[in-house]
């Protein structure tokens, strides 16, 4: 079984699928056992001086100002309760797991003050697969809190959680796993809340997702170029070296590789090919940019302090701080949903490019039968229907927010918001680049003589080996759900 070792630094978006999809254990190094412990003991020499310190002896939010004076421990209880607000449906187990890698990825950095015995407890819960059920709506951005509440409250034997399958009171979860509730001790409570653990663990198996579709959407446009005849020479390094975009140069590359061996090479290609063919490497180039910049963005809060309250332990100090606060991360997947309407849309469009009224040599609808055949024309209005949703949920949302107690938080981010509204878009796209790909392998078929690069000779036939060519109308819509299904789940 995988082992990832967290530090406190160097955690990746594969550590955090590893560890929600592949069950890989977690453990924490000796320099991070060794941070906590003296995180802990400047937390606690400070408390001891009388300075106010926000959810350890204060109240949070609008409460900032009300005194917490005895019963700490007490208290850290009552802020976990009082925040578990969220609502509708719960997270998928994968997502939960995620999201508690992460939690624990930032707190290894240090900084939090949360006592070793619950970071230990945290720890043990997700490698015993105790997940806590968490409701999916209640972060506005600005710290996962109302979310993260489920986490804390089944630490501590209360709530609910999925054991082996079970959905069980949290109590007989922790029993039958052999582990017992934690006991929380002064800012516990607000150390296990207060990040954005949730838009930063779902967000990193979403971007873990997306790059495994970036390369199914290059193997559908390659397979496009053989299938309208494409002019390869608008993949030459020289035309890259002249605006050398680090995703344009990497795509043509890759999508060049493709086509080696092709006949599209032998000559008398167009001169200038559709704006969706020839601009393919700058469309799917900057998709390929916005999603590097997303995971930049992600790694960068898996290795950080975004704890509020943060202890300085060089400097003996705790201080309040907005590094729980995540506008970098919301513009970063802002703009890959964008950059992925933008490549969805360069999909459409060739799609309507091969099943139009013959193009580039190729059958009316890419019908073999022609007359009456309606061919691949009915998949437009899917296509269509497919663009429209992608396109709706690139619509920013990170600037929809109210300000909420008592206008002590009159700003938010939406990252959670962000995050799920690009996991929804993938659905639709998977979809959309299956369109294409059974499209381009019709064509091919279609195109009596034509040789396809080595590349894409592959794609057409794993494309074959999961439906055959079409002869005649029929229905392809359960043919095309099933490749979509494939192309994420291989």
């Amino acid at each position: 079984m995988t082992t990832i070792r967290l530090a406190g630094s160097d955690v990746t978006i594969a550590d955090i699928t590893a560890i929600a999809r592949g069950q890989a254990q977690v453990i924490a190094g000796e320099r991070v056992i060794a941070r906590l412990v003296e995180a802990r003991l400047v937390l606690e020499s400070v408390a001891a001086s009388g300075q106010p310190i926000y959810g350890m002896n204060t109240g949070l939010g609008a409460n900032l100002k009300i005194a917490v004076t005895d019963e700490f421990a007490a208290f850290q209880l009552q802020l976990i309760r009082g925040r578990g607000m969220a609502v509708g449906e719960a997270l998928p187990r994968d997502v939960t797991r995620a999201v508690i890698a992460a939690r624990l990825a930032m707190l290894a950095v240090g900084g939090s003050g949360i006592s070793l015995g619950v970071f230990e407890a945290l720890l043990d819960l997700l490698n015993a697969g105790v997940h806590p059920v968490m409701r999916s709506v209640g972060s506005i951005g600005a710290g996962d809190l109302v979310l993260l509440s489920a986490v804390a409250r089944v630490l501590v034997g209360e709530g609910d959680a999925e054991y082996q399958g079970e959905t069980l009171p949290a109590a007989t979860g922790l029993a039958r796993a052999g582990l017992t509730p934690a006991n929380l001790q002064p800012k516990d409570g607000i150390a296990l809340l207060n990040a954005s653990a949730v838009s930063v663990g779902e967000g990193a198996l979403t971007l873990h997702d997306l790059r495994r579709l970036l390369d199914r959407q290059r193997q559908a446009a390659a397979l496009s170029f053989e299938a309208l005849a494409g002019n390869p020479a608008i993949l030459a390094p020289a035309i890259q070296a002249a605006r050398p975009a680090a995703g344009q140069v990497g795509e043509a590359r890759l999508i060049e590789e493709a086509l080696r061996g092709s006949s599209l090479f032998d000559g008398g290609a167009s001169i200038q090919d559709p704006l969706s063919l020839r601009c393919v490497a700058p469309i799917q180039g900057a998709l390929a940019d916005a999603l590097e910049r997303a995971e930049h963005a992600v790694e960068l809060e898996l290795n950080s302090a975004a704890d509020n309250p943060l202890v300085i332990v060089d400097e003996g100090r705790v201080l309040s701080t907005g590094n729980f606060h995540t506008p970098a991360l919301s513009l970063a997947f802002e703009n890959l949903g964008l950059a992925l309407a933008q490549a969805a849309s360069a999909s459409a469009a060739r799609f309507i490019q091969l099943t139009g009224p013959g193009r580039n040599g190729l059958p009316r609808y890419l019908s073999p039968i022609g007359g009456p055949s309606a061919g691949f024309v009915p998949m437009q209005k899917t296509v269509t229907a497919l663009m429209a949703s992608i396109r709706h949920k690139a619509n920013p949302v990170m600037l929809d927010f109210l300000a909420v107690s008592e206008g002590v938080e009159d700003h938010a981010t939406q990252s959670l918001l962000t995050v799920r509204k690009l996991g929804e878009m993938l659905t639709s796209w998977r979809l959309l680049i299956a369109c294409e790909m059974v499209a381009a392998a019709q064509a091919v078929d279609l195109r009596q003589g034509h040789r396809c690069g080595a590349g894409n000779q592959a794609t057409y036939e794993m494309i074959r080996n999961r439906m055959a060519v079409i002869q005649e109308d029929r229905s392809l819509g359960d043919d095309v759900s099933a490749l979509a299904d494939y192309l994420l789940d291989e």
